[in-house]
């Protein structure tokens, strides 16, 4: 799963692009009790969401005709240029160039060979969430793509992930870790867009899951805070409990409740 640790190729932050911050800084609060933190005008408003004073993720005002209401997934590089190069040379794209952020780091906006979008954080003085793997925090991410082997290839050339094919009841999941990883450093999976029918309007993206405690009271604030349950709740013996959602702008994002461990 994630972890502070951040090795070079992981998950190392997420943000929100919203037409509506405030709507979308209520509807957080409700479902997670997160706070949201203006970096202020220096940073165009950017600020931080946080739960109990550590923060879980980021977020910004983005117009919708500058683009979608959406999540994006930031993954640990040395090198924001050289990662951008990598992506061109291996068939994606570049957004926005790779930038400094004052002296917190170093970022570029990239989309890959499948037009999905992410994007690469070069650590300066902010070196990451303060938290994940752990109650209202990032602890999972998810490709949907229409191309896994493709994907694999793609993001294995960018940076060395490995993968891991995991055969369940019905089908197989493929899942990745950074270069030189171990199966405690999973951090995502990749799936097939087609086996994924409530996708199809949306297309392929990256999405991130947030933990949670207690699954069903979350999904029962998630229509009065003005959200979308897309996906209601499923659950995986042995991993935990799942269920796909929207924001009240559309972005898409999802739950998880880990398994509890049994007993002795």
């Amino acid at each position: 799963m994630l972890s502070t640790r951040f090795l070079t190729g992981a998950p190392v932050w997420v943000d929100l692009g919203t037409p509506d911050l405030e709507r979308a800084n209520a509807f957080y609060r409700a479902l997670f009790g997160w706070e949201f933190q203006s970096g202020g005008e220096q940073f165009g408003g950017y600020g931080m969401y946080q739960s109990d004073g550590k923060t879980v993720a980021g977020a910004m005002t983005v117009p919708v005709d500058e683009a979608p209401p959406s999540w994006t997934i930031y993954f640990k590089t040395p090198d924001a240029d050289a990662t951008s190069k990598a992506v061109e040379q291996a068939g994606g794209g570049v957004k926005y160039e790779a930038m400094d952020v004052g002296d917190l780091g170093r970022m570029a906006v990239l989309t890959d060979a499948q037009g999905v979008g992410f994007a690469v954080w070069q650590p300066g003085t902010n070196k990451g969430l303060d938290l994940v793997d752990a109650p209202n925090s990032m602890n999972w991410t998810e490709l949907y793509t229409p191309d896994i082997a493709a994907a694999a290839a793609f993001y294995g050339t960018v940076f060395g992930w490995g993968t891991t094919t995991q055969a369940f009841p019905g089908g197989s999941y493929t899942m990745i870790h950074p270069a030189g990883g171990t199966a405690d450093d999973m951090f995502g999976g990749l799936w097939p867009l087609a086996d994924a029918p409530e996708e199809a309007e949306g297309g392929a993206y990256w999405t991130p899951y947030f933990q949670v405690t207690d699954i069903d009271a979350v999904i029962a604030e998630v229509e009065p805070a003005g959200g979308t349950v897309r996906v209601p709740r499923m659950d995986l013996a042995g991993v935990g409990s799942f269920a796909k959602l929207a924001d009240p702008s559309g972005a898409r994002f999802a739950l998880m409740q880990p398994e509890a461990p049994s007993a002795g």
